[in-house]
């Protein structure tokens, strides 16, 4: 079980000036928990375009962003829910280059690429949640004699 490390920030997503403040969100939000450059790029990355999807595609929703800690690890949860259409197929929305939208096709499944854990939760008609997780690494170990 992945205990709140704080109490989760919610703020909404119903305008590009939201997915601006969502960003600046994660990133301060990764940031304060010490995750490396690349690391946070890679979250910001991914909770821009799952943002994006929330309001192109969902219509607007909002983003629960909750810290995390699981024993010494510490991490993040980013959710984005909407209440629009639902995703008929998940499986098929995961594949790269699958779009209704008209864009690349790289959006849920890039977004998964860039986090360690994406799940999605979603029924027609009712909406969707898409989960992140991410995790703080470790630095890698120096090689034995690096100096």
């Amino acid at each position: 079980m992945h205990a709140p490390l704080v109490s989760s920030t919610r703020l909404p997503l119903g305008s590009d000036a939201d997915l601006a403040r969502a960003r600046q969100q994660v990133r301060q939000a990764a940031a304060d928990l010490g995750f490396s450059l690349v690391q946070l790029t890679k979250l910001v990355t991914a909770a821009s375009e799952l943002a994006r999807n929330t309001l192109v595609h969902g219509g607007g929703g909002h983003l629960e962003i909750t810290p995390l800690t699981d024993g010494a690890r510490r991490g993040v949860r980013l959710a984005f829910i909407d209440t629009g259409p639902g995703i008929r197929d998940v499986d098929l929305a995961m594949t790269d280059g699958y779009t209704t939208g008209g864009g690349l096709g790289m959006g849920l499944s890039g977004a998964k690429r860039l986090v360690q854990e994406l799940s999605v939760a979603s029924r027609p008609g009712q909406g969707t949640t898409v989960t992140v997780t991410d995790w703080l690494r470790d630095l890698p170990s120096p090689r034995a004699g690096a100096s």
